[in-house]
């Protein structure tokens, strides 16, 4: 009867086991984290304005997807489910140094993927170590394009587009506004960024209007702080329109130096970067200056689920609305995520970097700023439209607008795959799709 009796109760207890959810299903580990190398400015003229904010939305970013917080399509946790950690690197420096810092990256912190680099001249430094580390890379900012135009890689990637859009669509808004432009003159950092962007915005208003003529081309040197000789030039040569791509700390001193001197006075002043002193100079950016923001980003980003979240949580936690250069940290993050995830196909775990270099080759995904298509550079660089507009400080809100806004298509100042942005444009921007 006693065996009977503690049988029947082992019977119960085993029953009760099996029927727990927990003995039912074993414990499973919990996913690898993927661990993700961040590059951009901390320190020096170049970390305000540019760095930090790419930071910020760096971190933003990753804390909502880790915790699942972003709008569809990138509510699913992490990076395939797998938390994301950072390894973030100060881009201050110079060329050698991060060379050295991204071997590091690869070599003894053994990330998954690096995202980086604001300088195209860092760019092109790093570029050819990306295949020879074979290691998945992602330029988030840099816009020279001489990259994917002089070179075929394998493991990098950037998903904005290059400083070609920047200055084609600067020509073509200057020549839709004032017509009769007669001359032009520049001052750009004397590095490949600045020389690329001068030589693109030059033979653009060439092709546009052949009988432009250049007065003046001032090349100071990156990071130089201090334009008093330069401005002089300009202000001697009156030309019609000055074109910059300052960026960073440059961008902010031009800014209040030629002010201060009257460069912008009677003339057409564009910057191509001006965006990121938008909120930043709010009273100091005098009213008319053309400003871009180096594609649909920022006050030009489109109205999307993705946008309305990020502007929001990113005004909240920082307490200063998102410039470009934030929002093209959040794309490279996006970019990687979306092509991971695709390799993925629904399974478990990270899929190899074979996988993930064949899903993000020709890869369209969404973003704060809209679509990126990933069409140039055999489906390694990314094309999106921009925009230009005219600074205007509200005298009745004291809020930074911008007015005169207009938008240009991708197909319409981005060249074709395969062909040198340089022959694109002198050759009258054959193909283009401009309405």
């Amino acid at each position: 009867m006693k065996y009977r009796r503690r049988l029947g109760f082992a019977l119960v207890a085993t029953a009760v086991i099996m029927a727990s959810p927990l003995a039912a299903q074993p414990a499973q580990p919990a996913p690898t984290p993927y661990k993700l190398g961040i590059v951009t400015f901390l320190s020096g003229a170049a970390a305000g304005p540019f760095g930090v904010p790419a930071r910020n939305a760096a971190e933003l970013l990753i804390e909502a997807l880790n915790a699942g917080k972003l709008p569809a399509p990138y509510d699913k946790k992490g990076i395939n489910g797998s938390p994301i950690e950072t390894v973030i690197v100060d881009e201050a420096g110079g060329t050698t140094k991060q060379v050295t810092e991204y071997r590091n990256l690869v070599q003894r912190q053994n990330v998954d993927a690096v995202i980086g680099y604001i300088s195209s001249g860092d760019c092109l430094a790093i570029a050819p170590l990306a295949d020879e580390l074979k290691k998945i890379t992602i330029f988030f900012d840099c816009g020279t394009p001489r990259v994917f135009e002089d070179a075929n890689y394998k493991y990098l990637f950037r998903t904005g587009a290059t400083a070609t859009m920047d200055n084609v669509a600067a020509a073509r808004y200057l020549l839709k506004n004032n017509p009769a432009t007669k001359n032009i003159s520049g001052i750009n950092q004397n590095y490949a960024w600045g020389q690329d962007s001068w030589n693109d915005f030059k033979a653009s208003m060439e092709a546009l209007k052949p009988d432009v003529k250049v007065t003046t081309e001032q090349f100071p040197k990156l990071l130089a702080g201090q334009y008093g000789a330069e401005i002089s030039a300009l202000l001697v040569d009156k030309p019609d329109v000055v074109h910059s791509s300052f960026w960073g700390g440059d961008m902010e001193a031009l800014v209040l130096q030629g002010k201060a001197r009257g460069i912008f006075e009677d003339r057409n002043v564009v910057l191509t970067c001006g965006e990121t002193a938008m909120f930043r100079l709010a009273s100091q950016i005098p009213n008319g200056a053309v400003l871009g923001g180096r594609g649909p980003h920022g006050v030009f980003a489109p109205d999307n689920a993705l946008n309305r979240w990020f502007r929001e949580a990113y005004t909240e936690r920082y307490g200063t609305p998102p410039t470009y250069p934030s929002y093209k940290m959040v794309q490279a993050i996006l970019g990687l995520k979306a092509a991971t995830e695709k390799a993925a196909g629904g399974k478990p775990g990270q899929p190899s970097e074979e996988a993930v270099i064949a899903a993000f080759e020709g890869l369209s995904f969404e973003t704060p700023s809209g679509t990126v298509d990933m069409k140039l550079g055999k489906g390694h660089q990314a094309v999106q439209s921009t925009a230009y507009g005219r600074f205007k400080l509200d005298p009745a809100t004291g809020q930074p607008t911008m007015t005169d806004v207009t938008t240009y298509a991708a197909e319409c100042v981005n060249p074709p795959d395969g062909v040198k942005s340089e022959d694109w444009i002198k050759g009258g921007f054959k193909g283009a799709k401009c309405p």
